[in-house]
C-alpha cells in the first residue's frame, strides 16, 4: 500500500474516504473517548462514518457505544472482503459503524500479522464511507506507527503528565524514522549510510540531530530525511485538562517540537476535566449525545470541527530549507523581525516558562543542560532586541541583503488550522442563517468563532461583563439580569458580530420565554 496521503478533491462532500488516526504513546490517555466523540460528530452532520477499533490489546470502544462484547463477537479474523462486511456492525448512532477488535482472543488474528497488515490496511481505505476513525493501541509499535502513516491525518493524545509527554514525543520520533525507513526502501544503497548515523546518535534521535548527522555524511540523504519530517501531518490533543497551564501545553510542545524535531504539530486543542465525562462512560453513551453542552463536550466539537477542516483542505507545508543550528534572535523567540518591544518581552516570558524548570512541555525532548543553554539564549536575544543601538547592528549583520520591516508593521501568524476552522463555521453558518433563523447561543459561539472574535474581546469593546456573554452562548438563562438588559447585550452582541440585532434579540428572548416558561422577566 502506498504511503502516499490521499490528495482532496473539491466536491460537494466535504471529504471523501478520508482516514483519521488516533494514537498516543501510552495507555489510558483517552484515545477511545477522543475517537467516539469525533465519529459521532461527524455522524450528526450527516456523514456515513466507519469507526475501527485497532487496540489488540485494549478493545473496548463497544462498551462505549452501549454495546456489549456478545453483541460484537463477530470479529474480523482475516482480510477477506465478505467477512469484513460482516464484521461491521451498526451502532445506536445513525450513520455511525463499528469495526470491533478482537477483544476476547490471546492471539491477534492473521489479519493483524505482519504478512497481511498491509492488506488489512488497504481493505479498511476501500469501504464505502465518508470519514473512517481508526483507534490503535498504546506504544509506538510498528503497527500503531504503520496506522499513523496510512492516515490522512494522526492524531496525538496526551495528558498533562510527565510520561504521558514523554510517549507522546517518542511516538513522534518513531513516526518519523518509520517514514524514512519507507522512503528508503527504494534507495537501498544509502540505507547503510542511514543505519551508520543511526548507530552513533541513538535507537530513536530528533529528526533534527539525523538530518545534522547524515548532513556530514550524505547531504542527498539528509535531505531527503528532511522532505519526510516536513510531509508528516500530526494533530495534538491534550486531555483531562484541569488548570490553564495544562491546555497551554498544546502550544508549548508545538513550539518544541518545531524547534527541536523540525516537526509541526498542528494544535487541535484541549479537553477539559470534566465529571460528564465519566458518567457518560458508565451509562455507555456517548460524550456528545449524552451532554453535548458540557464543556468536555464543546471542546470535542471544537476539536472535531478542526480535524474535518485540517483533512478536507489539506494544504501541504511549503518546503523549506534545513534549518541551521543556531537559528536567528527572532526565531528563538518565535517572532517577526519586524516585532515591537512589547511583543519581544511577552515572547520572552512564553519561551522563559517553556523551558523553565517547572516546564513538563520540555520533559525528556530538551535536556537540563539544553535547558540551561536555550534560557541563556532567550536573555541574550531579549536584551540585544530592547537596546535599539544593538538590534540596529544585529539586524545588519543578519540582514544585509533584506533589511527586515519597519516595526509595527503585521505579519499574520494565525495558526493555518484556525483559518481552516474558520472557514469551515464560515460555510456551516450560510447553511444554518437565514431570514426565519431562531438565534440560540451555539449560532452566536458558531458566529463569533467563525469571524475569529474572543469573549475577552468583546467584553472589552461593548463594555459587557464576560460572565454575561459566556451565559448568552451557554443559554445559562438563570445567570443572566432582568430582561431589558439582556435585550441591550444582545444588541450589542449581534452588532459585534455583524448580526440584524433586532433579529437576534427578538428570536433570542423568545427561546428564553420558552425554555424558562416565563412570559415576563
Amino acid at each position: 500500500m502506498s504511503d502516499e496521503l490521499v490528495e482532496v478533491q473539491s466536491d460537494e462532500r466535504t471529504f471523501a474516504r478520508r482516514i483519521v488516526t488516533i494514537v498516543g504513546g501510552r495507555g489510558g490517555v483517552g484515545k477511545s473517548t477522543l475517537a467516539v466523540s469525533l465519529s459521532v460528530y461527524f455522524a450528526q452532520l450527516g456523514k456515513a462514518v466507519l469507526l475501527v477499533d485497532a487496540d489488540l490489546t485494549g478493545s473496548n470502544l463497544h462498551a462505549q457505544l452501549g454495546a456489549t462484547a456478545a453483541s460484537v463477537e463477530a470479529t474480523l479474523t482475516d482480510s477477506d472482503a465478505e467477512k469484513f462486511q460482516d464484521a461491521i456492525v451498526s451502532t445506536s448512532v445513525p450513520g455511525l459503524m463499528l469495526l470491533p477488535a478482537p477483544h476476547e482472543t490471546p492471539e491477534a488474528p492473521t489479519a493483524f500479522r505482519a504478512s497481511r497488515k498491509g492488506k488489512w490496511l488497504a481493505r479498511i481505505r476501500e469501504q464505502p464511507f465518508d470519514l473512517i476513525v481508526i483507534v490503535g493501541g498504546p506504544g509506538n509499535g510498528r503497527f500503531q506507527v504503520d496506522l499513523a502513516l496510512a492516515s490522512d491525518l494522526s492524531v496525538l493524545v496526551a495528558t498533562p503528565d510527565p510520561p504521558a509527554i514523554e510517549s507522546a514525543y517518542r511516538f513522534v520520533r518513531a513516526l518519523f524514522l518509520r517514514r524514512l525507513e519507507r522512503a528508503l526502501s527504494e534507495d537501498r544503497f544509502r540505507v547503510p549510510v542511514y543505519h551508520r548515523a543511526l548507530s552513533e546518535l541513538g535507537v530513536l534521535p530528533s529528526p533534527l540531530d539525523l538530518v545534522r548527522k547524515l548532513e556530514k555524511l550524505d547531504r542527498p540523504l539528509a535531505e531527503l530525511a528532511w522532505s519526510e519530517a516536513q510531509r508528516g501531518h500530526i494533530g495534538l490533543v491534550m486531555n483531562r485538562v484541569r488548570l490553564r497551564a495544562d491546555a497551554d501545553l498544546v502550544a508549548s510542545m508545538a513550539v518544541l517540537a518545531s524547534r527541536h524535531y523540525g516537526i509541526l504539530l498542528e494544535e487541535l486543542g484541549h479537553v477539559e476535566e470534566e465529571e460528564a465525562v465519566m458518567l457518560s462512560l458508565r451509562r455507555g453513551s456517548p460524550l456528545l449525545v449524552e451532554s453535548p453542552a458540557s464543556k468536555a463536550g464543546r471542546s470535542f466539537e471544537r476539536i472535531s470541527r478542526r480535524i474535518l477542516a485540517l483533512v478536507s483542505a489539506r494544504s501541504e507545508r511549503a518546503p523549506v530549507p534545513i534549518p541551521p543550528e543556531r537559528p536567528t534572535l527572532y526565531e528563538g523567540l518565535g517572532v517577526v523581525p519586524s516585532a515591537t518591544e512589547e511583543e519581544i518581552r511577552r515572547a520572552t516570558k512564553r519561551r522563559k516558562d517553556i523551558y523553565g524548570e517547572a516546564s513538563i512541555a520540555a520533559h525528556s525532548i530538551v535536556s537540563a543542560e539544553g535547558r540551561k543553554a536555550e534560557l541563556v539564549r532567550l536573555g541574550e536575544a531579549h536584551d540585544t532586541l530592547l537596546d535599539p543601538v544593538r538590534r540596529r547592528a544585529y539586524d545588519l549583520s543578519t540582514f544585509p541583503d533584506d533589511p527586515p520591516p519597519e516595526r509595527g508593521v503585521r505579519v499574520s501568524q494565525r495558526p493555518p488550522v484556525a483559518v481552516l476552522e474558520q472557514r469551515l463555521l464560515e460555510q456551516e453558518l450560510l447553511r444554518e442563517i437565514g431570514p426565519d433563523t431562531e438565534f440560540r447561543g451555539e449560532i452566536l459561539r458558531k458566529m463569533r468563532e467563525s469571524i475569529g472574535l474572543d469573549i475577552e474581546e468583546i467584553s472589552r469593546v461593548s463594555k459587557i461583563s464576560k460572565t454575561y456573554l459566556h451565559a448568552i452562548e451557554d443559554e445559562r438563562y438563570e445567570a443572566l439580569p432582568a430582561e431589558v438588559y439582556v435585550r441591550g447585550f444582545l444588541v450589542e452582541f449581534a452588532r459585534m458580530l455583524g448580526l440584524e440585532p433586532t433579529q437576534v434579540s427578538k428570536t433570542y428572548l423568545q427561546r428564553l420565554k420558552r425554555r424558562t416558561g416565563q412570559l415576563d422577566r
